[in-house]
């Protein structure tokens, strides 16, 4: 049976363990054998050659390796026949190698560090049990299945458990639940539904949990593994890796001109072998000339510097992401969040402050800002009529306490009230606190020789307290539903002078009270969100929120800032979980609001968005957030008020905690996946140029116009400097304007294939008119020196045509990328020498 359903007798039962004398030694043993201990299960040590050879099996790897082994051949048969050989190349691919695969064992592999991560969640707790009918004070890791606990305020929960007792218990489960606000508990509620989400069991409290007030008795239910924490444990190990659309598409690519490069080379090879045969020419040194330059060609077709260029742009972008507040940890994120439709995003300390704020209070029939508040009697009820506490240091302020009430204080101190000195001029006579049943607090206090009486609470319960004209009884309750409406908590605030002789009776003292007015409160949205989320949307970037906060607070929040619209629909979890996968995936494109998440579910729903073919990013900060952070293509995690189990899941971290800083990511992705275009687009115009003249030439007879010198040559030019150059090219202004890219749309678009035919076509053909027909007009012994330099011409015109991937002038931006210009000028002298 779950551990929220049924009575509180039925657990103890279930658990064998009575509630006076606790845990005996015996049924400790048993409780371990059976429960296990309170800690996480640590997923297997992968050792570093384990990771290496992992390494290796990546598609791009094993084509860098193929090249490798390509060039050692070409050079060692090169050098035992007494022709140049370049090893220089050979040790510059597998440097590549090496250094993608320290990149691959460093950035990643972050799942172990997760883990460490939620085990440290529960270190150095220390919690008061009954074991053997004696009180003893344990380590959380010693805490066993069936213990009876004691919590208080201000204790972090090291396991979950049913409540025995509970005296008005409110606990904070936001880093588990996304759940804003507190969450009152009652030890005597009894739960039927077995499908109540974690957020309304409030008869248990959950591992990782604060008690914000309060003090209970707990039988605890589950530990380690078993507990929800435990359960995120799981959901995170069974994560597995999946490839970017990046790797996606360059694997594909890397087929495709490793195919096209190996053919070519075979027939150039058949073809001269021929042309020797029929000028009775053949020995082995043109045979082996021969097959030298087949494979050279293969080797100038095979990109084996994209993973070089892309490893050094990316390790170049992430120190300037890491600039603009977000820091990098996976390589391929900087580069893959360029290419997101989709952000699944947590609404609380996400796109709001996880703050509670006073909005507004409204009194005397008008509405007052936090800042100019100067009714005495109001602020005194904030001050008094409380029992939470806030702390401030470096600048930022610690709530201690109930939220709501240390919001009000908040308020007070913005007033130029100290709510302390309030307090310490007052004497507290009698306390009345806060049930669900009263639905208001009381406190009966004396201050300069004057015994007041100050209350709280529900609006509806206040004002019934009150003696107020008609009029401005609807007036106010006009003000009120205006607030209700927009998913603020509001809060009605009286008070009266009482006799010196006051009696102890609540309902005496709270009648004939005077009306103050009321405060709205709410978890207030970052103010940069606005403009986030509208350039989101008009970059064609769905936003969906996937929040543990009720349906009314999370649809409020989603209107405010128009992620849901007319022909958006909200659901809670549960209606997710009552649909198959196939009637979520036709859902998907309309949902844009998710109440009473739960990893689960959040899980289900990345999972859902990415095989529909959608690149997806999931933001969060609470550890009910880090399964679908770490499942997804992107995930972003928030750095200051993030947990340490969020940040070790995700591929980047928000060192500023801003949405908008997901924009500037967004916009550095693409001008990334941008110059991996104008990279790919100029390496395979030379790809095309260069495999065309040597095939051309071979079919009209001609010998080949480069020897393997020369093509190796050729081949340093397009991976070298030029094209690392190009994929540093400035990031363009209008990124944001345009709609993203496709996970399965093609790495070539249609104008760089109208741009790489064209440009190849005019190499080819003004090379073959010179080696023809020598349109130049020079002397032939200097001919073959004059078709090598032309070609490498080409290539350097070529590097600034394709900065531009459309037809925009290259002279725009001409001046903009100082290291291009300085690698064409070093490519030229050294082509000179």
């Amino acid at each position: 049976m779950d551990s929220f359903l049924g009575s509180k007798e039925d657990i103890l039962r279930e658990l064998k363990v009575d509630p006076e004398i606790g845990l005996t030694k015996d049924a400790r043993k048993i409780s371990l054998e059976k429960y296990g201990a309170n800690s996480f299960t640590k997923e297997k040590d992968i050792s570093v050659i384990q990771k290496i050879l992992e390494s290796l099996k990546e598609p791009m790897i094993l084509m860098l390796i193929f090249a490798g082994i390509i060039a050692v051949s070409v050079n060692t048969a090169a050098y035992f026949n007494g022709g140049h050989a370049d090893f220089l190349e050979c040790l510059g691919i597998f440097l590549a190698i090496s250094l993608s695969i320290t990149i691959t064992i460093v950035m990643e592999g972050k799942s172990a560090k997760a883990f460490e991560a939620l085990n440290s969640i529960n270190e150095d707790i220390r919690i008061k049990v009954i074991r053997d009918g004696n009180i003893e004070i344990i380590n959380q890791k010693d805490l066993l299945v069936g213990d009876i606990a004691f919590i208080e305020a201000g204790n972090k929960l090291p396991a979950d458990g049913r409540l025995l007792e509970s005296v008005l218990l409110n606990i904070d489960e936001s880093a588990l639940t996304g759940e804003s606000e507190t969450v009152e508990k009652y030890a005597d509620a009894v739960l039927t539904d077995d499908k109540t989400p974690v957020a309304e069991r409030i008869n248990m409290v959950y591992s990782g949990s604060f008690v914000a007030a309060g003090n209970g008795k707990i039988a605890v239910t589950s530990v380690g593994d078993a507990t929800e924490f435990g359960k995120i444990a799981m959901e995170l190990s069974k994560t597995k890796k999946t490839s970017t659309p990046l790797q996606e598409k360059l694997v594909q690519l890397g087929k495709k001109i490793a195919m096209f490069g190996i053919t070519a080379a075979v027939i150039v090879f058949i073809i001269q072998v021929v042309n020797f045969i029929r000028t009775g020419n053949v020995n082995f040194t043109v045979i082996s000339e021969a097959f030298i330059t087949s494979i050279v060609l293969i080797v100038a077709s095979v990109p084996e510097g994209l993973p070089a260029i892309v490893a050094v742009s990316l390790s170049v972008n992430i120190i300037k992401m890491a600039g603009h507040n977000a820091l990098v940890k996976k390589m391929q994120a900087c580069e893959t969040i360029g290419s997101i439709n989709v952000i699944c995003s947590d609404k609380t300390g996400t796109l709001t402050e996880n703050k509670m704020t006073l909005n507004k209070l409204f009194a005397g029939g008008e509405y007052i800002e936090p800042e100019n508040i100067i009714n005495e009697k109001i602020i005194k009820n904030f001050a008094i009529n409380s029992t939470a506490d806030i702390d401030y240091k470096n600048n930022t302020v610690k709530f201690l306490g109930n939220p709501t009430e240390c919001s009000l204080l908040v308020a007070a101190g913005k007033s130029g009230f100290n709510y302390k000195e309030i307090r310490e001029k007052s004497k507290t006579i009698y306390e009345y606190p806060f049930s669900s049943e009263t639905k208001n607090m009381t406190t009966v206090a004396e201050i300069d020789n004057e015994i007041i009486v100050f209350t709280k609470g529900s609006p509806e319960k206040i004002i019934s307290m009150c003696s107020i004209k008609d009029e401005d009884r609807k007036y106010i309750e006009e003000a009120i539903e205006k607030f209700q409406n927009e998913a603020k908590r509001v809060i009605a605030f009286a008070h009266k002078i009482a006799d010196n002789n006051v009696e102890n009776n609540r309902e005496k003292l709270e009648s004939g009270l005077i009306y103050d007015g009321f405060a709205a409160i709410s978890d207030p949205i970052r103010k940069e969100v606005y403009d986030a989320v509208d350039k989101c949307i008009n970059a064609g970037i769905n936003i969906k929120m996937l929040t543990g906060d009720n349906i009314v607070t999370a649809s409020a929040i989603a209107r405010e800032l128009k992620i849901l619209n007319e022909n958006g629909i909200v659901l809670e979890a549960k209606d997710i979980d009552a649909m198959d996968d196939n009637t979520l995936k036709q859902n998907l494109s309309k949902i844009s609001v998710i109440a009473r998440s739960t990893p689960a579910i959040k899980m289900r729903v990345v999972n859902a968005i990415k095989e529909t073919g959608n690149v997806v990013a999931v933001t969060g900060d609470g550890i009910n957030d880090a399964p679908a952070i770490k499942n997804a293509d992107v995930g972003i995690a928030m750095g200051i008020t993030g947990t340490e189990v969020s940040k070790e899941a995700s591929d980047i971290v928000l060192l500023d905690d801003s949405f908008a800083t997901i924009v500037k990511a967004v916009q550095w992705g693409r001008g990334i996946y941008d110059n991996f275009q104008r990279f790919i687009q100029f390496q395979l115009t030379v790809n095309l140029a260069s495999v065309a003249v040597v095939l051309i030439s071979s079919l009209i007879g001609l010998k080949s116009p480069f020897s393997a010198v020369q093509l190796l040559w050729i081949n340093i030019i397009m991976d070298g400097p030029p094209a690392i150059a190009l994929g540093l090219e400035p990031i363009r202004d209008n990124l944001m304007k345009r709609m993203p890219i496709k996970r399965n749309a093609s790495i070539l678009t249609k104008n760089m294939i109208f741009k790489i035919l064209f440009s190849a076509s005019v190499m080819i053909i003004l090379f073959m008119l010179q080696s023809r027909l020598n349109i130049l007009n020079v002397p032939y012994a200097e001919q073959s020196t004059v078709l090598f330099s032309m070609f490498v011409m080409f290539q350097i015109f070529n590097s600034f045509n394709s900065r531009e991937l459309g037809y925009e002038s290259v002279f725009k931006y001409f001046l903009s990328n100082k290291l291009m210009l300085l690698s064409i000028g070093i490519t030229f002298v050294l082509q000179i020498f």
